[in-house]
């Protein structure tokens, strides 16, 4: 199975901060080759714009939320649709921040993961412990909830991806231990077994929180992690490109 690296941009940069990091990345994918996938997620005023900087390229293109449902009276919403409609072939949910920030649920995102599903999209579906559940040893309860709510019973094992992303670890420059980050995808992995049957193994595990190029060999070769969801360093194309080389 090709891991994948997926940078998610979140709410950063302007129209000519997303073209320049675009083009970054398409020369080194044209210059270099990788035994992974590459994946971007910029903000949604972007998407054309990266969408056509990376056309003809090897570097994918995902949105990072959509609405659960195709269209309708939702302003400011982003249909799964839409998302397919201009390039995309992926799509975040369930990040922390969206939890945290619009109060998302895990029945939220299950039901966008399952629009995203319909539209042709692979949703990567985000879970993760807070620092207080952690220093409660709550971590295992909680990924378990957020996998079980939130990933469509019965789906596609290849067309879903989960990412672990602690939420301590967010842009804190704190990283699970290799040993923790095993331990967490290897629950997730068997959690996926009662959800997607015998070909839990084809669903791809990312680890999501503060990855960079000096630690990102070490968290990648991990049993059970199968690439990673870069958020601060996937804002440089030179340290994106050299996370993916970790692979």
């Amino acid at each position: 199975m090709r891991a994948l690296i997926a940078g998610n941009w979140k709410m950063n940069g302007l129209a000519e901060d997303a073209r320049a990091l675009a083009e970054g990345l398409k020369t080194f994918g044209d210059a270099g080759q990788l035994s992974c996938d590459l994946l971007v997620c910029p903000p949604f005023p972007y998407l054309g714009l990266v969408a056509q900087t990376l056309a003809g390229s090897r570097v994918a293109l995902g949105g990072q939320d959509c609405h659960s449902v195709p269209s309708g009276a939702h302003t400011g919403d982003i249909a799964a649709t839409m998302l397919r409609d201009v390039g995309c072939t992926y799509v975040i949910l369930g990040h922390s921040e969206r939890r945290s920030d619009h109060g998302e649920t895990d029945a939220q995102v299950r039901a966008k993961a399952e629009a995203a599903l319909s539209a042709g999209l692979v949703p990567i579906v985000c879970v993760g412990e807070t620092s207080k559940e952690r220093n409660g040893d709550q971590t295992l309860a909680v990924i378990s909830r957020q996998v079980k709510g939130s990933v469509p019973v019965g789906m596609e094992a290849g067309r879903l991806v989960v990412a672990y992303e602690p939420v301590w670890a967010i842009g804190t420059g704190r990283t699970a231990t290799p040993a923790d980050v095993a331990k967490v995808h290897g629950e997730i992995r068997r959690l996926l077994v009662g959800l997607v049957g015998e070909g839990a193994e084809k669903v791809r595990i990312l680890y999501g929180g503060s990855v960079k190029p000096d630690n990102a060999r070490e968290l990648l070769t991990q049993a059970n992690v199968d690439g990673a969801l870069v958020g601060g360093a996937s804002l440089d194309a030179e340290a994106f490109w050299a996370i993916a080389q970790s692979c």
